[in-house]
């Protein structure tokens, strides 16, 4: 009998590619998504498949799944700072209650739960490159906080879980991920300058773009996730690309794949932005043997000719 996985957030960026991965291994694929940010686009050519179903539900209310369960993603949850400053409530909501819901239903059902944190429970890092050992320089109360906070606190009960109950847990800690679903109007910087490039506007920069990011492409952080999952690791575990670029050099690369001609211009750096981000992703390599396969040129020619189609 095939295993059953339950993946909330199934309908955004990176839920949508699990879905396709764990339909494509032949799992029973449950999928769920409220939709506040999620797009049914995303998941539609999976509607067909036998083996994956679908639930239009908040996993902050109870969550009920009839029959037997094997593993639960949690990766729901608004994910760009444009979403969260809009909906700070249901921020703080799907990573405290939500996250609280789907433990007791992995601990009902005696699933594996793995729960998708992030890179932003380091907030605006003293240390750099960013380790799993490093707790983080984060503000509770600035804007930035009801994502970051959430996050450290789904962390935190997710390991209450496995202390206290013995639940199978795993936590995934997320760097800066992209590729071909993501949305036009994220926010993020990546698809924001491809957006800004296709639409014929000025790049926008925000602070002086010496700041720092590292992008990791959707399929490498799927082949992480996947490992983590079947792995024995119950600690964070950090999956991203350590190839660190300023959001300068950035522009420059957009402008040279896009073939815009327009300029770049600066506005004030919001508050609590990260000024550097970068995955030190030794304990993956370790224990995963993973890292990432696809470089970010090849990465951002697949990105840039999706948004070129859905524009």
């Amino acid at each position: 009998m095939s295993k059953r996985i339950l993946i909330t957030g199934a309908a955004g960026f990176i839920g949508s590619h699990l879905c396709d991965r764990f339909v494509s291994e032949e799992f029973q694929v449950v999928g769920m998504d409220n939709l506040i940010t999620g797009d049914l686009r995303n998941i539609e050519h999976l509607f067909p498949k036998k083996n994956f179903s679908f639930y239009h539900h908040d996993v902050s209310k109870f969550v009920h799944v009839p029959d037997q369960l094997d593993y639960i993603l949690h990766f729901a949850s608004p994910a760009s700072p444009i979403d969260y400053l809009k909906m700070p409530i249901q921020t703080l909501k799907v990573g405290s209650l939500g996250t609280h819901n789907l433990l007791g239903l992995a601990r009902v059902k005696k699933a594996r739960i793995l729960v998708a944190s992030t890179s932003e429970v380091y907030g605006d890092p003293l240390v750099h490159p960013q380790n799993e050992e490093y707790w983080g320089h984060v503000n509770p109360v600035g804007p930035r906080g009801v994502y970051d906070e959430a996050k450290r606190f789904q962390e935190a009960i997710t390991m209450a879980y496995h202390t206290y109950h013995g639940l199978e847990t795993r936590i995934v800690r997320i760097f800066n991920t992209y590729g071909p679903r993501m949305r036009l109007n994220d926010g993020r910087v990546l698809p924001n300058f491809f957006y800004q490039a296709l639409s014929g506007k000025d790049l926008t920069i925000y602070g002086d773009g010496s700041q720092t990011r590292s992008f990791c492409f959707v399929s490498d952080l799927v082949e992480g996730i996947y490992r983590l999952l079947f792995s024995n690791e119950i600690n964070p575990v950090n999956l991203g690309n350590p190839d660190e670029i300023t959001i300068r050099q950035f522009a420059d690369e957009i402008i040279k794949l896009t073939g815009t001609s327009q300029k770049i211009i600066f506005e004030p750096l919001p508050k609590d932005d990260p000024k550097q981000r970068q995955p030190d992703i030794t304990k993956a390599k370790k224990l995963l043997n993973w890292e990432p396969k696809i470089q970010r040129a090849e990465g951002l020619k697949i990105t840039y000719d999706y948004f070129k189609k859905i524009m």
